[in-house]
Parts: C-alpha cells; structure tokens; sequence
C-alpha cells in the first residue's frame, strides 16, 4: 500500500477502501513510502505483523514522487484529519522525497495537519542536520525514544549506527523543535516497563518536549 488508513485493531486499509468501510468518519491519511529501515527493533511489527497481500504495508518497489501524488490527488481529502507518513520502513531515509511531498500537501491542503514518525536517525544517515528541511512543511514530529539510556536503547533497536545512536536521536529532536511546531517523543507500552516510562518522561521535561506512550499491537 501506497497510502492507507487505521481501522480499529490496528487494521491497515488501502485509503479507497478504508473510505467504502467508512466514508464519514475522519481519519488519518497515511504514506508508506519505503521498506527500508535504518533500526532493527526486537519489537517491531515488520516480522510479526500478518497482513493480506492487498493490504500489505510491504512495497514491491519504492513508489517514485509522482506515483504518489497522484494516490494523493486521487483520494477524498473530506474525511482527512491527518497527514501521516509511517510505514514498515523509516521515511527520512527518502528525505528530500520525503519534503517535496509535505510541500506538495502545503500547497493543496494547507489547512491540514502533517505528521512525521521516525526513528530520529536521520541525520545520523544523512551526516548533516536535517531539521530545516521541515520547515513549513511539517506541524509534528513523532520520534521514537524507546528507552531512557543509550545502552537499553541499542539494546531495543539495534540501530544500525551503535551506541551513538541515542544521543543522536535526542540531538535530531532537539534542532526538530527550531523548526517543527510540535515535537513529540514515543514509548511502546508493554515494552516499556513503568519505570522506564518514568525516567523517559523526565528526560522529555528536561528537554521541553512532550512523551507520549503507544499501545503496543502484537499482531
């Protein structure tokens, strides 16, 4: 899928479809737009998650810019409440993909909000800062924080950059909060135990920044 919905259960739905299922209820409009992943989590939802082949958020191929904007332009953006990009793959490793189609999103629905989940990792796979790149493009930033020090960190994530991989995350989030409105740190429930939560969320006011726990989906 190139662009989809969440139903309850975290059920992925193609957008055309989600839309026959329910076609008042607003909803996140969400871009997959890679495989590719620059972490490895032990908990991550690639290799457990069963999904149909036709609603799969596995890509054949990566979808080129304009195969995308025509998905865009073609969907029902009456029931848009959100702009997402999220799939199995982390969405900065397409990065200037990635803002030409925020830009394109500006231009043609600028009253809608935009949202980024990433892994934080960007700049760490880019060797630059990447946080202006979002500038008025970009109304969230969600970056995945996983844990509250660099060694249960790689532990959980085993990024592909090593233990340097958490204060690079936190770094990219804070040059995200020059340029992004809204900049948020995650947590999965379940895997995170409660004082871990504790001690991520003190990190987070240390830092001005806003932790939100996800519940955690097991299939």
């Amino acid at each position: 899928m190139i662009i989809y919905a969440v139903h309850a259960g975290g059920r992925y739905v193609p957008f055309a479809e989600s839309l026959s299922i329910d076609p008042t209820t607003p909803r996140g409009l969400y871009v997959n737009l890679t495989n590719r992943c620059n972490c490895d989590c032990v908990f991550c939802l690639r290799g457990k998650k069963v999904m149909p082949s036709t609603a799969s958020l596995w890509l054949e191929r990566e979808p080129t810019v304009d195969e995308v904007k025509a998905a865009l332009d073609g969907a029902d953006w009456s029931v848009v409440k959100e702009f997402v990009f999220c799939g199995f793959g982390e969405p900065t490793i397409r990065l200037a993909e990635l803002t030409e189609l925020l830009a394109h999103v500006k231009k043609f629905h600028p009253t809608i909000p935009t949202r980024l989940n990433t892994n934080g990792l960007g700049e760490l796979y880019h060797g630059r800062e990447i946080a202006a790149d979002f500038a008025g493009l970009l109304d969230t930033a969600s970056i995945s924080l996983n844990a509250a020090t660099a060694e249960k960190y790689f532990r959980l994530t085993r990024a592909a950059y090593g233990i340097k991989s958490f204060d690079a995350m936190l770094t990219f989030a804070e040059h995200m909060k020059a340029f992004v409105p809204n900049v948020v740190l995650t947590v999965v429930d379940k895997v995170t135990p409660p004082d871990e939560i504790s001690a991520c969320r003190k990190i987070c006011d240390e830092r001005g920044l806003t932790l939100r726990v996800r519940p955690y989906e097991d299939s």
